[in-house]
């Protein structure tokens, strides 16, 4: 009698047990596994980082549990190739690059591993993948150039500093970068304005260059390259210091000190990047049948603080089709 009560007791703590783990668990995934996912960028600034915390808010809103291996390669592409090598060897299995030469990087290690990338300008050309609508067996993700972008950029510039030299600062070494210039001087021909162009290698040779387009350039246009951008706040100074406008190429950079960008925020891409991670992740899709994707619609962000900075007069004019926002003094 005593034994068979023991027993009943035993199955009945059992059974509370097993209900109580069911109901705290909170992966909606189903199968409470937990995912990897590797996750790298070629440097650390605002944009790309705001790209990530959306890609690591999408997954997290979908319930997955997923524990992240973060590394930045410092604006060097053989640390980005080191990172993408490491990930592999660890067996992750996702990889989030978040710029070009970290995708590069991440495809060309990535032993059939499901690479998603964003922040990039020109996936095609870059060479990661066949087609927007065709990507490839293990990569797709979101660019970080809207098509109307640079042209919508060139024409407000036109309007407002008519027969203006656009002062151009860019790493000749990231394709990114190569590829915006090209769509610049395209939008500039059949305008009163005209180009002179500085090259950087590493993000410590960025003043020199701006200083040196000074005298040369009526403004400055810092387009979404990462070496520039991470040291965005040396051309801000020249800028200031010379009274030359600077238009930059996201809203982060107007945040920072540029006067005016057409754009759109990092995090929205960082965070449909990250839908298509929950996709591959749980099955649901492969790389494969997700279409590379643009950026959603675009706005004009203006910082009237910059524009007093740099000795351009405003024109409330603009207040009405702009958002306007303020130096991030942190």
């Amino acid at each position: 009698m005593k034994k068979g009560i023991l027993l009943l007791l035993v199955a009945m703590a059992m059974s509370v047990l097993a209900a109580c783990g069911t109901e705290g668990e909170s992966d909606s995934s189903g199968d409470g596994e937990t995912y990897t996912i590797g996750a790298t960028q070629i440097v650390e600034h605002p944009s790309l980082d705001s790209a990530y915390e959306g890609f690591q808010a999408a997954i997290e809103d979908a319930g997955l549990n997923v524990e992240y291996d973060f590394q930045s390669a410092q604006d060097d592409q053989n640390n980005a190739m080191t990172i993408a090598n490491n990930f592999v060897a660890d067996g992750v299995d996702l990889i989030f690059a978040n710029s070009t030469p970290s995708a590069q990087s991440a495809l060309q290690a990535s032993n059939g591993i499901p690479v998603l990338f964003t922040s990039v300008t020109d996936a095609a050309g870059a060479g990661l993948v066949e087609s927007m609508d065709q990507p490839g067996e293990n990569i797709t993700g979101v660019l970080d150039l809207h098509p109307e972008a640079i042209t919508k950029t060139i024409e407000f510039i036109d309007q407002n500093f008519k027969d203006a030299t656009i002062g151009l600062i860019y790493d000749s070494g990231e394709a990114n970068s190569i590829a915006q210039i090209e769509a610049v001087k395209e939008a500039v021909e059949g305008t009163s304005l005209s180009t002179a162009e500085a090259t950087v290698g590493n993000s410590s040779e960025v003043q020199q260059a701006a200083t040196s387009l000074v005298g040369e350039a009526d403004l400055f246009y810092i387009i979404t390259d990462n070496t520039v951008v991470s040291a965005l706040e040396t051309v801000v100074g020249v800028a200031e210091e010379q009274d030359l406008p600077l238009i930059v190429g996201e809203p982060d950079s107007v945040k920072r000190g540029g006067f005016a960008a057409y754009g759109f925020e990092y995090y929205d891409i960082g965070y449909r990047t990250g839908e298509m991670a929950v996709e591959i992740l749980t099955g649901e899709k492969t790389p494969a049948d997700i279409p590379v994707e643009y950026p959603p619609e675009i706005d004009l962000y203006l910082n009237k603080d910059a524009a007093e900075a740099q000795g351009i007069e405003w024109n409330s004019a603009w207040e009405k089709d702009a958002e306007l926002v303020e130096v991030n003094e942190e």
